[in-house]
């Protein structure tokens, strides 16, 4: 591009003062900062090349450069194969080895930003464990940190060092305390101090890691207000316009998820455009879609679930998935198969049924699976346990074949498709009138599903004490199931806060049946109106937690 083209994209206000003296450099650094914050570091790279382009002794651009080309909150140094890696590397410690050069006659803050960045990249070529370099790093930036107590990027910066340290792992859902070892209590008072600073929440960097400090803890709530403030904050930033969505999903606040998500992908799609599809980002492009799915599963919301899963397919084109540098089918194969769990979801049993398997069941490893899990689960509840069981010995045998490699987001493929296995064995026990085994499959399944590692949009997608609560309805299980649906409403405190969904529709619904048939009427009539409200939002008519319950109950 052009330096003098004007910028395509709308990143808002947001800036920071530097020591070019060229208007363009400041201009395209800014924007490199502003997409560094919004995870698009493929953008940032592009932005900070233009600012050295226009200014070539401008140190803080080649500091910039080298930030974005290193590992993330969503991409640690395990996750770049050994090409990348390579590259990567070599790149940013060129870059900050520029930068310390350049820096030499620049502000303080300046020249003990790029300083700090040796520590990350000590060596050109990967040596040992590279997690050490993000902990001298941190360390580094601490340093930097107490030098300059009033500067909120740099406040910004160590937070995101912090966190990068134990990236997903920042709390112990267990115990609600922070995770051993992790820097989650130092991160939280950087950032909740550079919050209340004059202009703290107008920081897109604080707001988004914010948002990631405090999710999965025990008070998720402490994080609406920077969710709020960041909403919109910066308007073609796709990724920021999501991130309130981590918060909202917690908060039970469905409706708002959809429209975050909506808002994203908008945003992501005039980036597209422009930039292309095939790139690092479609993991953020479909991360959109995948939550927009999310919210509309709880919200009882078939039509928009299903747009949205379309929508999310057709993100992934195969030749993005035959990329092998870096191996995008890793990344991004298992986000294929998301409408699998929305015709499950709805119970839309004939469509399974007919669905078709993947042409090539070794690029799409994980679709396949999910297929025939599926399958299995819609001949079972369409009364046609023999070729259910023909079908689980299919998902057996093409979970065989899913690499360890395949992940969604934090989870391996082969975790999520364990909760499957599970939820299958239950749904055909079921069906062949074995209770006490059914009972302990689905138990089987409720555990695998608690303890996947913490993610937004959960790793399995459809509760599964969904199925459990429903099928114990149908049986007579009222007390058990009314205890079911209380841990997956977080009504009591059983469940750690980030496993909780507050007010989805299905388990409102359950509950609600449960407290009326064990005439626990107050109970019953104070959780009506949340009922209703979830009821009114809904565009399907629901009867149970979940279609696999045959005998429904109708109040």
């Amino acid at each position: 591009m052009a330096v003098d083209s004007p910028y395509p994209f709308d990143l808002g206000s947001f800036g920071r003062a530097s020591s070019t003296t060229s208007p363009d450099a400041q201009a395209w650094f800014d924007r490199g900062l502003v997409w560094s914050y919004a995870f698009n570091h493929e953008e940032a790279i592009r932005c900070f090349e233009q600012a050295i382009a226009a200014d070539e002794e401008f140190g803080l651009a080649y500091w910039g450069l080298a930030y974005a080309a290193g590992p993330n909150y969503n991409k640690q140094w395990d996750a770049f194969d050994d090409v990348e890696l390579r590259s990567s590397l070599r790149r940013a410690y060129d870059a900050t080895r520029r930068a310390v050069e350049l820096a030499a006659g620049a502000p303080a803050v300046e020249r003990d930003l790029a300083q700090a960045l040796t520590a990350r990249y000590p060596s050109p070529e990967p040596t040992g464990d590279l997690h050490r370099w993000t902990a001298a790093y941190a360390e580094a930036m601490g340093e930097v940190y107490a030098a300059h107590p009033g500067d909120l990027d740099v406040a910004a910066l160590y937070a995101d060092a912090l966190l990068n340290i134990t990236a997903w792992a920042l709390w112990d859902l267990s115990t609600g305390a922070p995770a051993v070892g992790a820097r989650t209590s130092t991160a939280r008072d950087v950032l909740e101090s550079a919050l209340a600073a004059p202009g703290g929440m107008a920081h897109p960097g604080l707001l988004h890691f914010y948002i990631h400090l405090m999710e999965m803890s025990p008070t998720p709530d402490a994080a609406l207000e920077a969710a709020n403030a960041l909403r919109g904050r910066v308007p073609d930033a796709g990724h920021l316009l999501h991130m309130p969505s981590h918060i909202d999903v917690l908060m039970g606040e469905y409706e708002r998820v959809i429209a975050d998500n909506e808002r994203a992908i908008a945003a992501d799609e005039r980036y597209a455009e422009r930039a292309g599809r095939i790139n690092f980002y479609a993991l953020y492009r479909a991360h959109d879609h995948h939550f927009r799915i999310y919210g509309a599963m709880f919200a009882g919301r078939r039509a928009t679930a299903l747009a949205a899963a379309a929508a999310l397919a057709g993100s992934l084109p195969e030749e993005l998935l035959r990329v092998e540098v870096p191996p995008m089918a890793d990344w991004l194969e298992s986000f294929v198969p998301m409408r699998v769990h929305v015709l499950v979801r709805f119970g839309l049993w004939d469509e399974i049924i007919a669905l078709p398997l993947p042409d090539d069941p070794v690029l799409y490893s994980v679709t396949t699976a999910l297929t025939h899990y599926a399958k299995g689960v819609a001949l079972a509840a369409s009364a046609r346990v023999y070729e259910a069981e023909r079908e689980r010995e299919s998902f057996r045998a093409s979970v065989a074949r899913v690499p360890e490699t395949r992940y969604l987001f934090n989870n391996t493929a082969l975790d999520i498709l364990a909760v499957a296995a599970a939820m299958l064995d239950g749904e055909i026990e079921y069906r062949k009138g074995n209770d006490g085994a059914a009972w302990r499959h689905l138990r089987r399944a409720v555990e695998l599903d608690d303890a996947l590692p913490y993610d937004e949009p959960w790793g399995w997608m459809q509760p599964t004490r969904h199925a459990y609560g429903a099928l114990l309805l149908e049986q007579g299980e009222v007390e058990v199931a009314a205890a079911v649906y209380a841990a997956d409403l977080g009504i009591d405190s059983r469940l750690p806060r980030a496993c909780q969904h507050p007010n989805n529709v299905w388990s409102l619904h359950g509950y609600h049946e449960c407290l009326v048939r064990l005439a626990r009427r107050d109970e019953a009539r104070a959780i009506r109106p949340r009922l209703d409200r979830a009821l009114a939002l809904a565009d399907v008519e629901i009867t149970s937690s979940c279609f696999c319950r045959l005998e429904h109950a109708h109040h």
